[in-house]
């Protein structure tokens, strides 16, 4: 990490200019939602890294609670504040573009409840880690939440299908095919996606040396305190 960390920023830079080319001058406009829907490939982009980010986290945490690494644990802290980004311009872009769609800014659908309850079950995550000291036994509470809140991940991914929601099946729908009709509207999605990830590697690669900093400052505190 602390090698790829310098090319972070600039090829994350390149993607992204990259994906508003490719989004605004590219794709076809769509024929029945218009302009509005442009913003899909920043919504589901961000979705599906906000859940990997959740992954992260939980895969970091079972790793700290069976080594206790630190390493892990920072991985952990790191990848579940940049997952909580991104779900949260999941549920601002979501109503953006379902104002003009369904004529509301938001509808207590079956997918957009259960994330927002991913959200909050992270956001708990991080105040628990924020507020609950540097005790190691915050720290274990902590990874189970952690590797308990993804559950909630599979449930959002079946939703529509299962509990009959009104949120739209884009990219794969129950009577076959995509809605994504022209091949350059799923290559806007997958470059998108790739600036999306770009970005959170490069955000969790700061935070993470945030948090190795800090560590190394609260130890040498500790050392000078000691000494008088």
């Amino acid at each position: 990490m602390r090698r790829l960390e310098p090319l972070l920023g600039p090829a994350t830079f390149v993607a992204m200019l990259a994906a508003l080319w490719w989004v605004f001058m590219v794709v076809p406009t769509e024929a029945q939602m218009g302009i509005v829907q442009r913003i899909f490939y920043f919504h589901v982009a961000s979705a599906w890294v906000a859940f990997g980010g959740f992954f992260t986290v939980a895969g970091a945490s079972a790793v700290y609670l069976w080594k206790g690494s630190p390493g892990a644990d920072r991985l952990a802290i790191a990848s579940a504040e940049v997952g909580v980004l991104f779900c949260t311009l999941v549920l601002v872009t979501g109503p953006i573009w379902a104002r003009p769609i369904w004529g509301v800014w938001w509808t207590w659908d079956p997918r957009l409840t259960m994330t927002v309850i991913l959200w909050a079950i992270y956001a708990g995550y991080l105040m628990l880690r924020a507020f609950g000291g540097d005790d190691d036994g915050v720290a274990r509470y902590a990874a189970v939440l952690g590797i308990v809140g993804v559950l909630d991940i599979p449930v959002i991914r079946v939703s529509v299908r299962l509990l009959h929601g009104i949120h739209p099946s884009v990219l794969s729908r129950p009577e076959g095919g995509t809605g994504l009709v022209d091949p350059s509207m799923r290559t806007a999605l997958y470059v998108s996606s790739l600036a999306m990830l770009l970005l959170a590697g490069w955000l969790v690669a700061l935070r993470m040396r945030a948090e190795r900093l800090a560590t190394e400052v609260a130890a040498l505190r500790r050392a000078v305190e000691e000494r008088g």
